[in-house]
């Protein structure tokens, strides 16, 4: 009986959905049909729609692989954010391009030699208490050994730290539970000193290590000198997770090439592959990085490499700090859970994923309960003993993630390179408990803060090496494929494929985006990478150009639309500085800043303050400009440099004689530019108007865009004092330039100020209904605002009072939109079409899209006031 009610029920919500929305359910059976997608294929689209001006809950951090960067994007949605510069030059951003970004980008250099290039492999975020705090995130390059740390208060790499032992880095990096340290394991072993040493010693003198990064959590840099690194055999160590709660102090890290093969293909030996995997098991690294890092303040216990202090291994054996225990052959990911309590590695050419106990680790420490020793003396535990269970999981098992359930039922995800899924286990129990295929090959994959002590599940995304068939052919170098799967219930689904055109994305992190508080705006003149005032801040009415012999200091200003100073003539040879200062105050108002031909380039956000740096070395004359789009006078935002030889002479051109304006010519533009600005005026007034009748002062966001049109507004009395002494002096040429530059001003303030109208209308007007929400969709997509402004006469009538124009005005009003061809020689149309000079076309609106858009035009008459 119950299961027949329930049906009944379901068969009439599906009715009601039907009578409600028929034409639009009509419509929607059309697109299936023609684009061939199943309910199942609307079911995932649903779950990922993020409507117009929607957030993500969560924000993924994917590195960028060989571009060297970092990518950013949301989740839900899968929509791509923003690229982050970190190892390699990012020029939208101007990274690489201008002083600040080159000095950080520097200190990556290595050995005197500077590095264009990254491979940035694993990044972590900053953690409090074993949780994300959303401070900052680590990432390291495993090309060229280094450790970028980004601040996420404004998403800029704000360090670059070179490995100054290690020639490899794939295991890095890894903040312990409290981000006071850091763990980056070496890769391929390498002499830790910069000397040549012959293959033939590769047992001897190449070693492996992690270095334990000493990390400042309150100002977000590594500390070098406090830092160390554990020597290691040269095993080719791998990724690591630094223990937590129970095992917290210790770290963990997995190491392929037990055998310490060196290949030698061209000599007829076997390849690496063949000798790096001839062993069952290779080992597990487990040491105690804290007792370590007490160790390593002592001199008489470390060698000092490179001007580094590295930990032999027999001081780390001496003091229990260091011992193995074997894992499945070629093991890839190793990962603490929540608790500290168990710890799950996957070997890549092992079927099964391996749990080993902590509790049993400590205790067969305890007894020194030791299966031997490896050939450097390093204490080997028994891997049974040792261990909790082991989950046959398939083919290639890689990495894991933990889900929200790990506590009760073990909930745990890992990737299977080979079989191309993920799968959902128990690592309590080792049982396998679902399975979700994915395409194709997937490496690393990302759950919503799937490795903290705090994991929310929900989602994983895998991140798959290939895409093969996935997307449009576009040449023989495919995209990556970024998969979201959808992990809330018994069964996981697969809802997106996310190509991702940027380098291989090795390894990315997630985090719920109410964790971030990034500026949205800098203190007026603050350099970005000290987070203090810039020495080279200038406000409007500051610029300067100073000239300390053959060093030109330009101290300028960018604003819409103008930078200022506008013309700079420099000597052939001359090294030439320009610093300057957005002086928005407006959210998201970026300038940019170029020298044509020069290769220099900078982004400059609202009160940021930046130095670019060149040197004159050609003579000519050049456009400089701002490069990002930032106003309706954009391409007017422009200014020369320009460079003469000073050891050659110049002959003046002729000028053109060009015929001058009469007297009364000139004052009849400076009467109508004057008139101009008053009309204009009296449009501000009325916007201040509207927005002190409806406090404004109450919504910050609005807030912040009254205090930037107030701004520009300010400068007029300024201008118009100039102008008025250019009137009086008969210059009226002269006046009318500086009434111009009035009306530019009001221009800025108008168009800030009425973006904060129309921002405040949405704030204070009624809330509208589902049918006036869905007529104000139609109205937009209609395209009807194309030639009506709502409380504004522009192409078309105002359509403010619409309804009660006519008798039956609503009946009036739908007939016009359905059938407007019927109604042409309607004498209203007609003197409507004479006086704006157009007819309005059948935009094929529906009865149900016109009935949405007369209610949505009541919503307008409720809501007259504020149009």
């Amino acid at each position: 009986m119950k299961s027949i009610v329930k049906k009944l029920s379901i068969i009439a919500i599906g009715t009601m959905v039907s009578m409600t929305f028929g034409n639009a359910a009509t419509e929607l059976d059309k697109v299936m049909k023609d684009r061939g997608l199943s309910q199942s294929d609307l079911l995932a689209a649903a779950k990922t729609y993020t409507p117009s001006g929607g957030r993500d809950k969560y924000i993924v951090f994917s590195s960028g692989g060989q571009s060297g960067q970092m990518l950013v994007y949301g989740v839900p949605s899968m929509r791509l954010l923003k690229y982050i510069g970190v190892f390699t030059p990012e020029p939208w951003q101007g990274w690489g391009y201008d002083d600040d970004t080159k000095k950080v980008l520097a200190q990556g250099n290595i050995r005197g030699k500077e590095i264009t290039w990254g491979d940035t492999h694993h990044p972590a975020l900053s953690e409090t208490d074993g949780k994300y705090d959303g401070k900052w995130l680590v990432v390291n390059d495993k090309a060229n050994p280094r450790i970028a740390v980004i601040d996420l208060a404004d998403f800029v790499t704000k360090q670059i730290v070179v490995n100054p032992v290690f020639k490899s880095d794939h295991g890095g990096a890894f903040f312990t539970p409290d981000s006071e340290r850091i763990l980056e394991a070496c890769q391929y072993g390498a002499p830790l000193d910069n000397n040549y040493h012959p293959m033939e010693e590769y047992k001897e003198t190449y070693r492996g290590g992690v270095t334990v990064w000493k990390f400042d959590p309150k100002i977000g840099k590594i500390e070098p000198k406090k830092s160390f690194t554990i020597e290691m055999p040269p095993y080719m160590q791998d990724l690591s997770d630094a223990g937590k709660e129970v095992c917290d102090g210790w770290g963990f890290t997995n190491s392929f090439n037990s055998e310490m093969y060196t290949g030698g293909i061209e000599k007829g030996l076997p390849p690496f592959e063949a000798g790096c995997s001839r062993n069952d098991t290779d080992f597990l690294h487990v040491y105690n990085w804290k007792k370590l890092a007490e160790l390593a303040k002592d001199d008489k216990n470390v060698k000092i490499i490179n001007n580094h202090r590295v930990v032999p291994m027999d001081v780390a054996i001496k003091n229990n700090a260091l011992f193995l225990v074997p894992e499945p052959k070629s093991p890839h990911g190793v990962d603490v859970s929540p608790d500290g309590k168990y710890i799950v590695v996957c070997g890549k050419l092992d079927t099964h994923a391996t749990v080993y106990s902590w509790a049993k680790i400590q205790k067969l420490i305890k007894n020194k309960e030791y299966a031997g020793k490896d050939p450097y003396g390093i204490p080997i535990l028994d891997m049974k003993k040792a261990m909790h269970c082991q989950a046959e999981l398939g083919l290639g098992p890689l990495h894991n993630q933990f889900g929200p359930g790990w506590k009760d039922n073990g909930e745990i995800y890992t990737s299977l390179y080979v079989d191309s899924q993920v799968v959902k286990w128990d690592y309590l129990t080792c049982k396998v408990l679902d399975r979700q295929n994915v395409n194709y090959n997937i490496g690393h994959l990302c759950g919503m803060e799937g490795k903290t002590e705090d994991p929310q599940g929900e989602y994983i995304i895998a991140l798959n090496k290939l895409a093969i068939d996935r997307f449009n052919e576009i040449g023989p170098l495919h995209p990556q494929n970024h998969q979201l799967i959808d992990i809330r219930g018994k069964k996981m689904q697969l809802l997106y494929d996310m190509p991702i055109p940027l380098g291989e994305p090795h390894q990315a992190v997630a985090i719920r985006a109410s964790k971030l508080h990034p500026h949205v705006r800098y203190k007026m003149g603050t350099n970005a990478f000290t987070g203090k005032t810039h020495v080279g801040k200038t406000l409007a009415g500051q610029e300067k150009v100073v000239r300390k012999g053959n060093h030109v200091y330009v101290y300028g200003t960018v604003v819409r639309s103008h930078i200022n100073p506008e013309h700079l003539t420099v000597n052939k040879g001359d090294t030439v500085t320009f610093y300057l200062t957005n002086l928005e105050r407006a959210e998201d108002e970026t300038h940019g800043f170029t020298v044509d031909q020069y290769n220099v380039h900078t982004s400059l956000e609202p009160g940021k303050t930046v130095a670019v740096t060149f040197t004159a070395d050609m003579e000519g004359v050049f456009p400089y400009y701002c490069t990002e789009f930032c106003s309706a006078l954009h391409l007017e935002m422009m200014g020369y440099l320009l460079v003469k030889d000073p050891n050659k002479k110049y002959t003046a051109a002729a000028k053109l004689k060009i015929a001058k304006m009469t007297p009364e010519q000139l004052k009849a533009e400076y009467d109508k530019t004057v008139a101009t600005n008053t009309a204009t005026d009296a449009v501000i007034q009325s916007v201040v108007k509207f927005l002190k009748d409806n406090h404004y002062e109450k919504h910050n966001t609005v807030k912040n865009l009254v205090t930037d049109a107030l701004d520009q507004y300010g400068k007029i009395a300024e201008e118009k004092k100039k102008s008025d002494e250019a009137v009086k002096a008969g210059d009226m040429d002269k006046a009318i330039l500086f009434e111009n530059m009035i009306w530019q001003y009001m221009v800025k303030t108008a168009d800030v100020g009425i973006r904060a109208k129309d921002l405040l209308v949405k704030k204070v007007a009624s809330p509208m209904s589902e049918a006036q929400q869905r007529g104000h969709s139609a109205y937009l997509e209609g395209g009807c605002n194309g030639c009506h402004v709502i409380g504004k006469v522009s192409s078309g009538p105002d359509l403010v009072g619409v309804l009660g124009r006519h008798e039956n005005g609503e009946k009036w009003v739908k007939q016009w939109i359905m059938h407007p061809e019927k109604m042409y020689d309607n004498d209203y149309i007609k003197s409507m079409t004479n006086y704006f000079n157009l007819r309005m076309p059948n935009q094929g609106m529906s009865e149900d899209q016109t009935d949405d858009i007369i209610k949505y035009l009541k919503w307008i008459d409720q809501n007259a006031n504020l149009f």
